[in-house]
């Protein structure tokens, strides 16, 4: 590289090149992260040519993806082609950079020709320059206060919840969702506004092949424009038993200059428990526990405890929603 190359390069990226020529030559004293922009949907993949001793490296000495080790394990002996995504593109890079540190040969060099190869994906992707992503800014929330009635759908009589919440990331309201309901937010979640899918990327680059926006960064206030317009989403909740909640915006309620938010206003009947199978499950525990001659009542009743379909608490509801962060 020669001193004119070094001057077009923005700080960002000559700090990327030396570390990339650091890390190559043995010499790196940190580990060099970064973030590059997505150029493709979520589920592309990208032909990652490993040998098998580089494999056999990788799961030994790296903290992989669940589903990404999975992929590494399938493959059959010698040299083979392994599918990889972005996110796990990224993740490749940060956990052979890091094991690299303390690796000896010749894991070591395995290693850092795993990262060389990754850092080519990149390179392909941004043949003009790394695009770099910026820090980003947190989007600016509004004074503005939402109310939203939420029921869960195909279940009879309804469960439901009002709430009322400030200005927020449909993160935050999934979970504030999660929190007025009784749910335990161990499961994957998304949300479908005006035909558009919205959900929280998996950090460790788990998406599952789903296509969709991410939520982290998405205002109500950019949503909901100020007419008071109402709206209907879909929030559906755990894929395998498929909670489907009808989330119906309500208007801006005032502001009152001492109220606190967010706030279950009211509700009715119990969250269903995790895991009993869906709408269909959930109609047969209740004939279960409700049934002392049912064939399932005492295996039904040791699973959950007691369980009392018709109590809610709006107050404990609330008191759930402001443990929210």
């Amino acid at each position: 590289m020669t001193d004119d190359d070094d001057k077009s390069l923005t700080p960002a990226q000559q700090k990327f090149q030396d570390g990339l020529e650091n890390d190559l030559a043995g010499s790196g004293s940190e580990s060099m992260v970064f973030r590059l922009k997505r150029t493709k949907k979520a589920n592309h993949t990208y032909p990652l040519k490993l040998t098998q001793q580089q494999r056999e490296t990788l799961l030994e000495c790296t903290n992989l993806s669940r589903n990404l080790k999975k992929k590494i394990k399938q493959t059959e002996e010698g040299t083979q082609i392994v599918p990889v995504t972005w996110n796990e593109l990224h993740k490749l890079n940060d956990e052979t950079g890091l094991a690299a540190y303390d690796a000896r040969s010749p894991n070591k060099n395995r290693l850092m020709a795993v990262m060389s190869r990754v850092i080519k994906f990149f390179e392909e992707e941004y043949a003009d320059g790394f695009g770099l992503v910026a820090p980003t800014k947190r989007p600016a929330r509004t004074e503005l206060l939402f109310q939203f009635k939420i029921t869960l759908i195909d279940i009879k009589p309804a469960i439901w919840r009002r709430i009322q919440v400030p200005d927020c990331t449909l993160v935050v309201l999934h979970e504030y969702i999660q929190a007025a309901f009784g749910w335990e937010n161990y499961h994957l979640h998304q949300f479908d506004i005006d035909g558009v899918r919205y959900s929280e990327p998996d950090p460790n680059g788990d998406d599952f092949g789903m296509d969709f926006e991410d939520e982290t960064g998405v205002l109500l206030s950019k949503l909901l424009p100020k007419s008071s317009r109402k709206a209907r989403w879909i929030y559906e909740y755990d894929f395998g038993d498929g909670w489907r909640h009808e989330v119906l915006f309500e208007g801006f309620p005032p502001i009152e200059p001492k109220a606190k938010s967010p706030t279950c206003l009211e509700g009715e009947r119990a969250c269903p428990p995790e895991d009993c199978g869906g709408t269909w499950g959930f109609a047969n525990y209740l004939a279960a526990i409700a049934d002392p001659r049912h064939d399932q009542h005492e295996e039904m009743r040791g699973w959950r405890g007691p369980f009392d379909p018709e109590v809610f608490e709006a107050k404990m509801a609330t008191k759930q929603m402001r443990k929210v962060k």
